[in-house]
């Protein structure tokens, strides 16, 4: 059982407290468990399709096209949840309409999965007992996901930062990066992480996106997330 602590935000009494090794322990065993029952076969990238099947497995209503400018130009996804009936999920219609945003809308799919999963629970409890008409039309039974913190939310801002975690473990999952790395790094007797701007750092850089099917930003933060790639705009990801 996930251990759960203060909320020192407010939004919520308790919320729960994981370590970076929980959660990419636990979305292994989502995307393992999920693919060999499709395929038979563990294999990768994940599709957007199968994303959005993730979703739907866990009582979600997901709609991957709506005008959400009206909670701002950077809102990416919003995940609304509900004291009698499951979650909305909102993906921007900005992304599903743009071929060239594919990997920024896997991105998003797998945040708002993060989402759905691991957060559910918070708001099933708080609007149990609220003023839920109250709550509603002041968005606070939503998270809303902007653009700069899909993927690289600060730790201060917990909820954001473990969906953000999530989307990475869940597009990424350790073991596959770990192996690719290793293949990658044991023949040229790399040992330890990798500098980020060094030509090895971008060789694993690129061969993450093009194995996941992942921005390059995605594989990067991926990288740093798991001590695997050191250098700037590295974030602790210790615990949250």
């Amino acid at each position: 059982m996930v251990k759960m602590v203060r909320d020192a935000s407010g939004r919520f009494a308790q919320r729960p407290y994981y370590l970076a090794e929980e959660l990419d322990r636990e979305c292994e065993q989502i995307v393992t468990g999920f693919l060999t029952i499709r395929h038979g076969a563990i294999r990768f990238p994940i599709t957007t399709d199968e994303l959005s099947v993730l979703i739907e497995m866990e009582g979600a209503d997901l709609d991957s096209c709506v005008d959400l400018s009206n909670y701002g130009d950077d809102v990416e996804g919003v995940t609304a949840f509900y004291a009698e009936r499951e979650p909305d999920v909102m993906i921007s219609d900005r992304l599903a309409n743009d071929p060239r945003r594919e990997n920024r809308l896997r991105t998003t799919l797998a945040h708002e999965f993060g989402h759905v999963r691991f957060h559910r629970h918070l708001w099933a409890e708080k609007l149990s007992t609220g003023d839920l008409f109250a709550v509603e039309e002041e968005n606070d039974n939503k998270a809303i996901c902007k653009r700069d913190t899909i993927l690289n939310a600060r730790q201060n801002d917990w909820m954001e930062w473990q969906a953000g975690y999530v989307s990475g473990a869940i597009l990424m999952p350790v073991s596959a990066v770990r192996k690719l790395v290793d293949e990658y790094c044991t023949p040229q007797g790399i040992l330890g992480a990798v500098e980020l701007k060094s030509d090895h750092g971008q060789i694993l850089v690129h061969s993450l996106k093009d194995e996941f099917q992942v921005s390059e930003e995605a594989a990067r933060v991926r990288l740093q997330a798991l001590n695997l790639l050191v250098g700037i705009s590295q974030q602790s990801t210790l615990s949250l």
